[in-house]
């Protein structure tokens, strides 16, 4: 199922036995677009701390109950491998959440979370990590992980002309792949909304909060319009025919009959 990043924040955390907070924010890596870690908002009960979440700890999703749910509990979350929430995230401290809660080390193996195509949670009895990530000095953290939050607001350039900013994130919640951005095009259009795969992204600068693409504002601004409550996969297939590319649901399906 398709969901907006928008309608993930601010949900609230349970976990088996009693809630851990709210969703704060979700991180990405911007080399495959793929959410990684839901940010935990834990208020008084771990101040100062970078709580992350895989999604492959995720049970299930209600929006309509405005609650994301997890398969660990408060102990697990308290006494997991600490993070300084002003500090970046390091590779190593990701390896050590791996350990310590059974996830998948998405950047081994061939398929979208390392091993296969979908997050797979493995549940470990408390297994400590190797190492604290913080006592390295020298650990950076990973360049490639990325606020979804701080993305939404960026401009949006075409091939040959400027066409608006990203006005939120979808995301598919069986692999957690961005599957699209949602583009305002106001600054010509006033109130039309299309969608822009992450896969037609030239470049992103992140200093100057731009999003370049490969595709022309002609061909954006006769894109069927994007509304929220109708993305079917009937829209997509006009989405994708439109635009001339090949859908992601066809190259999903090869790589999982290889």
């Amino acid at each position: 199922m398709l969901r907006q990043v928008k309608d993930i924040t601010n949900l609230q955390l349970g976990a088996e036995d009693g809630e851990i907070g709210r969703v704060k924010d979700l991180y990405f890596d911007d080399e495959s677009w793929t959410v990684r870690y839901l940010v935990a908002d834990t208020g008084k009960w771990l101040p100062g701390r970078l709580v992350l979440i895989s999604p492959a700890s995720v049970d299930m999703i209600a929006i309509e109950h405005k609650l994301v749910k997890v398969n660990l509990t408060r102990r697990q979350i308290e006494s997991a491998p600490s993070v300084d929430r002003d500090k970046p995230v390091s590779r190593q401290h990701e390896a050590d959440y791996a350990r310590y809660y059974g996830w998948p080390m998405y950047w081994y193996g061939p398929a979208l979370w390392g091993p296969t195509p979908y997050p797979v949670y493995e549940r470990r009895d408390d297994e400590p990590p190797t190492s604290d990530p913080l006592v390295n000095s020298e650990q950076t953290g990973d360049p490639h992980l990325r606020s979804a939050g701080e993305v939404i607001g960026y401009y949006i350039q075409a091939q040959d002309d400027d066409i608006g900013h990203v006005e939120d994130m979808i995301f598919d919640d069986q692999d957690w792949a961005v599957r699209y951005l949602e583009v305002d095009t106001r600054n010509w259009l006033p109130g039309k909304k299309v969608l822009i795969s992450p896969e037609w992204i030239r470049d992103v600068s992140w200093e100057r909060s731009r999003v370049v693409v490969d595709v022309t504002a002609d061909a954006i601004r006769n894109a069927p319009e994007y509304d929220a409550r109708a993305i079917t996969r009937e829209y997509e297939e006009k989405l994708y025919e439109h635009y001339q590319r090949e859908a992601y649901w066809n190259r999903r399906r090869e790589i999982l009959t290889e």
